[in-house]
């Protein structure tokens, strides 16, 4: 295989995190070798639900999503039409007076950010999605939030880096990676700057990484169009998302729409190693979490069910920077992983805060709470 000369920074994983990567680094000119040990878009990529939205679980987080969403908005009128990019907005609902509550708090946290929202009444929730179970006290909607297919959008943002010059070499499986070299079973690659975007298996690249690979189950139905008209979330998701002891799962729902006229039902949570067999128990509770708020999804076909593992870290926030060894403290390769469910909508604002590091440059937001090394919560399952 011609291997070309070296280049200025080799990217380990062609998913949707380092396809935004190289994007964002040949966009300032820099040479790029991507590898990966299957093919652009499989992995974590292709286990995601696609949602570009602003979450609000801590200021780091949304400054990141907020900045990501904006730069997909951007892209929104250049993405080919097979990324099947869908502005529908969305809606997080409120089963109680609690959580009625939050509504209105969430839609001053999210205002106070310049974030367009709007907040729904039961009567005009049942107006916008008619599918959903009488007696929901209401929902706050996000309307500038979209859905994306992953594997179709990072092989989209990788032919762009391609169109600059970016090489890519799938089905080559990298044993390590150090702050200049990545090992391959056959020979060694050498590079200006390495960056580890492996997701769930960069730590075993670079050991010491805080990630450690968090299970979720999707299932894809039958094609029914206009059934759902924007991502539909509980607003319970988020405790659901807090989860993080070893051994333990959750489930939320979570419906959204495709361009296809499909529709993904998520969501599940759980710690199970490296166990990728579905979970009929954690199946079973995800859809009837699903039918407990819209009930017609009992009288929908599903046509497959599937798993993939997000990589987690303590904080839910991922690394974003220059790893430096626990050991000898010497710098490592760059890292660009540990966005557990939120990968595809950061993987825009991840690629500029890492590109912008590399280059020299100042990041457009703060970077210092994505340092991979900075400290983790104590008693986390990692």
């Amino acid at each position: 295989m011609t291997r070309g000369p070296t280049p200025d920074v080799l990217i380990v994983g062609a998913g949707i995190v380092g396809a935004a990567c190289a994007d964002a680094l040949t966009r300032r000119g820099l040479s790029v070798l991507v590898l990966d040990s299957r093919f652009a878009g499989a992995g974590v990529t292709a286990a995601g639900m696609g949602h570009v939205v602003v979450m609000d679980d801590s200021e780091a987080q949304f400054q990141l999503t907020a900045y990501s969403r904006e730069l997909w908005s951007d892209l929104a009128g250049e993405l080919s039409r097979d990324c099947e990019d869908e502005p529908c907005g969305t809606l997080w609902i409120a089963e109680n007076e609690e959580e009625w509550t939050a509504v209105r708090a969430k839609a001053a946290a999210y205002e106070s950010h310049g974030v367009s929202v709007e907040i729904l009444d039961a009567r005009a929730l049942a107006q916008a999605e008619p599918n959903l179970r009488p007696g929901l006290f209401g929902a706050l909607r996000v309307p500038d939030d979209r859905v994306i297919y992953p594997p179709n959008a990072a092989r989209w943002l990788l032919e762009r880096a391609k169109s600059r010059g970016a090489r890519v070499r799938e089905r080559c499986e990298v044993m390590a990676a150090t702050a200049t070299d990545v090992t391959l079973s056959t020979e060694q690659v050498s590079a200006g700057s390495v960056v580890n975007a492996a997701g769930p298996e960069a730590p075993r690249l670079t050991p010491g990484l805080p990630i450690e690979p968090r299970k979720g189950h999707l299932v894809i139905t039958d094609r029914y169009p206009g059934f759902c008209r924007h991502q539909l979330v509980e607003l319970g998701y988020l405790k659901s998302a807090h989860v993080l002891t070893a051994g333990a799962s959750s489930v939320a729902f979570n419906v959204q729409p495709r361009a296809t006229g499909q529709f993904l039902i998520g969501s599940s949570r759980e710690f199970a190693g490296w166990n990728s067999a579905p979970n009929p128990e954690i199946l079973e509770r995800m859809i009837r979490r699903g039918v407990a708020f819209m009930p017609a999804l009992a009288n929908l076909s599903a046509l497959r069910v599937w798993t993939g593992f997000r990589p987690s870290t303590p904080d839910k926030l991922p690394l974003i920077g220059q790893w430096r060894s626990t050991d000898t403290h010497r710098p490592g390769p760059w890292i660009a992983a540990g966005h557990e469910g939120l990968g595809i909508t950061t993987a825009t604002g991840t690629a500029e805060i890492l590109a912008a590091l590399i280059t020299g440059e100042t990041p457009a937001i703060d970077p210092a709470p994505f340092d991979p090394n900075r400290s983790m919560p104590s008693g986390a399952a990692h």
